[in-house]
């Protein structure tokens, strides 16, 4: 190569070179906080971070990466309603371009905190009901997001339940009748139970205690099972109310997979994964411009039916053929 072609050229590469490293270095960081309100305080809860993990791909693939463009915050707090208010006033004083809340319990405070950072939250049963947004069309405020599912599913479980295990005359109801949602499955649980033959008796989810004499208390009498509703605390105790249901031999529906991945017998709901995923979706546009005020609440596309035939067994359950061959997933 010529000395005139050489410096030509070096000289045209030094030119381009600050261009790239000025783009790069001049691309604007944003910032995206979390907020999940149940699973362990340090954020180990395994579907908590395949929760998070699975939002940060989604994200990714929008163009949004942590590091380069994005800082992701992310706040657990551990079903305690005093935590989850003081971790949504850290993570709002952090002034975050988005905010990302996983469960009803943490919406409130949220909003209570902000009036204008952009919400979109995943795992609620009733925002309109619960007061988040005026309407699922046109959210109104400065929240939007996902619903877990519509109340009919609730009924869905009572019937699962008699299907799977058909002496069961009588249903436990772990319901959390603190929130909105609490009251509002268990109306649709007491209406659709005496269809298929069964009395359904509440039981609070309050702290470890509360639930284990609930349970040891409801399980004194026989033909007994458990519906385990859709919560905040549910998710939090899901260990202790799994290893309950096996001590005292009672049959159990659930709302999500990880209970049965966990040990627990059956469960139907919406797939929890892809609420996330879509969820990235939300806050890129929030990112580029629009206002969740005009983004519509999303209901649920995607329900999945997951059964432990491990767990059956010990229950002494042969699980009808027509309800394995509805299961989306069965753990041998």
């Amino acid at each position: 190569m010529r000395r005139r072609e050489f410096i030509t050229l070096l000289g045209g590469g030094a030119a381009a070179w600050p261009l790239a490293v000025r783009a790069q270095q001049g691309e604007r960081m944003r910032r995206v906080a979390v907020l999940s309100s149940a699973g362990s305080i340090d954020t180990s809860d395994p579907e908590t971070q395949t929760n998070v993990t699975a939002f940060g791909q989604a994200l990714e693939q929008l163009g949004w990466i942590s590091g380069r463009n994005l800082r992701i915050d992310h706040r657990v707090g551990g079903n305690n309603v005093e935590r989850i208010r003081k971790l949504a006033e850290e993570l709002v004083a952090l002034a975050p371009d988005v905010i990302l809340t996983a469960g009803a319990t943490s919406v409130g405070p949220l909003l209570q905190a902000t009036r204008s950072t952009p919400v979109v939250f995943v795992n609620v049963a009733d925002p309109v009901g619960a007061g988040y947004a005026e309407s699922l069309a046109r959210p109104g405020r400065n929240a939007t997001g996902f619903m877990s599912f519509e109340y009919n599913l609730s009924g869905k479980w009572v019937e699962l339940l008699k299907q799977v295990a058909p002496n069961v005359s009588r249903a436990g109801i772990l319901r959390d009748a603190k929130i909105t949602s609490g009251i509002g499955q268990f109306a649709v649980i007491q209406s659709v139970a005496p269809s298929v033959g069964i009395d359904v008796s509440p039981i609070g989810l309050g702290d470890s205690g509360e639930i284990e004499g609930g349970i040891a208390a409801f399980a004194r009498f026989g033909n007994g099972g458990l519906i385990a509703t859709a919560s905040a605390a549910t998710v939090f105790h899901r260990d202790l109310i799994i290893r309950l249901a096996a001590r005292h031999k009672l049959p159990a529906v659930y709302s999500r997979r990880v209970y049965v991945t966990s040990g627990g017998l059956i469960s139907y709901g919406s797939d929890i994964l892809d609420r996330f995923r879509r969820a990235a979706g939300y806050v890129d546009r929030i990112l580029k411009g629009e206002k969740p005020a005009e983004m519509p609440v999303q209901v649920p596309t995607r329900y999945e039916m997951v059964i432990n035939l491990k767990t059956a067994k010990a229950l002494d359950l042969a699980i009808p053929p027509s309800v394995l061959a509805r299961a989306d997933d069965v753990i041998e």
